[in-house]
């Protein structure tokens, strides 16, 4: 038992459980914890980045992999009323996100996903040696001998097309196109309200920054049903859910049960409510799901079995078990752990 004048803090950049006490900071002990940390891509060693790409391009196997399934999740029709255009937007892209990651440390156990932090520039992302750069004809080259230089997805083999409206040395909304808003930054989109003004279809996040940042490109990444053929999606991804992961952590939202923490109300689509089970996880197929199921169930990893084969709305809420339970194995560089009030 902790005396009165401990507390806990989990430190995010070791990452260990640390006990310190409250009036002088002394540490009084401390625990590794088992999670893996989602970094800024732009500021990851050249280790950290050979690391995630080789574990990337081994996924893909050059269109014959594991990968396939992420991508025949993420098309356009019914598949997308799942992910898309509901309250259920921020948990379904968490739990694609986490079962992707779970995938790729299967390959190499030290693998996170970071993030493209799209309200700075990213010169380092934007590079041959990263997630490539694209010509005037939009194809995306990269260094020789690059892990996803053989990237293959719906029969094209080593062929990616993004054509950006910034540059590698600016941010998105930079050249100041009119059609093309920047996204929303990072204070303002911490700064959103009721959780309504967050998850609600294209009013809250899903509209700004997520779209914002997706129509930043022509080709692939700006369309549903192409998105996730570029890797750079899953990084866009990550900063979208690491947005989310702020929020909570700035509004003390990470209770699944309170109307703080996730909308309420009467049901929406199935899928998008808070005990739902998400599709493709769940294996339901047949109207008013899709008619097929890409993938099977959540793989478990090492550190937890949470949010289990099957995961609901609600299990996605709370992943630095803050309240109770396990953690879901991964945290942000820059989202502390903090307990709240009666947690």
């Amino acid at each position: 038992m902790l005396a009165s004048s401990a507390s806990p803090v989990r430190n995010i950049a070791t990452p260990r459980f640390d006990v310190v006490e409250t009036t002088t900071s002394a540490l009084l002990g401390s625990a590794p914890v088992m999670v893996r940390i989602r970094k800024n891509a732009n500021v990851l060693t050249p280790a950290e980045r050979d690391r995630f790409l080789s574990a990337f391009g081994t996924l893909n196997g050059n269109g014959l992999g594991r990968f396939k399934d992420f991508r025949a999740v993420h098309v356009g029709g019914t598949p997308s009323e799942e992910a898309h255009f509901d309250r259920g937007f921020l948990p379904w892209h968490r739990t694609y996100l986490l079962d992707l990651e779970r995938e790729l440390q299967a390959v190499d156990a030290t693998v996170s996903i970071p993030y493209w932090r799209f309200d700075q520039p990213a010169p380092n992302l934007f590079s041959p040696e990263f997630i490539g750069v694209s010509n005037s004809q939009d194809r995306v080259h990269f260094s020789p001998g690059h892990p996803l230089s053989g990237w293959s997805t719906d029969g094209q083999p080593g062929i990616l097309r993004r054509l950006a409206n910034f540059t590698p040395s600016t941010a998105p909304g930079s050249l100041n196109d009119p059609g093309r808003p920047a996204p929303l930054n990072e204070t303002d989109t911490v700064a959103l309200g009721d959780p309504s003004a967050l998850f609600e279809n294209f009013t809250g996040m899903e509209g700004s920054p997520h779209c914002a940042a997706h129509t930043s490109f022509d080709r692939y990444l700006s369309r549903i049903p192409t998105a996730a053929r570029d890797p750079l999606f899953f990084l866009l991804h990550a900063n979208v859910d690491r947005l989310w992961a702020k929020w909570q952590w700035v509004k003390r939202r990470t209770a699944p049960g309170l109307a703080a923490s996730f909308p309420g109300g009467p049901p929406t689509r199935i899928g998008h409510n808070l005990d739902d089970t998400m599709w493709p996880w769940n294996g339901v197929t047949g109207d008013p799901r899709p008619a097929t199921a890409p993938g099977g169930s959540l793989a478990d990893s090492p550190e937890t079995k949470l949010p289990g084969p099957k995961p609901t709305v609600r299990s996605t809420i709370d992943y630095l078990a803050v309240h109770s339970g396990e953690e879901l194995g991964f945290a942000y560089d820059d989202v502390p752990f903090e307990l709240e009030p009666g947690a």
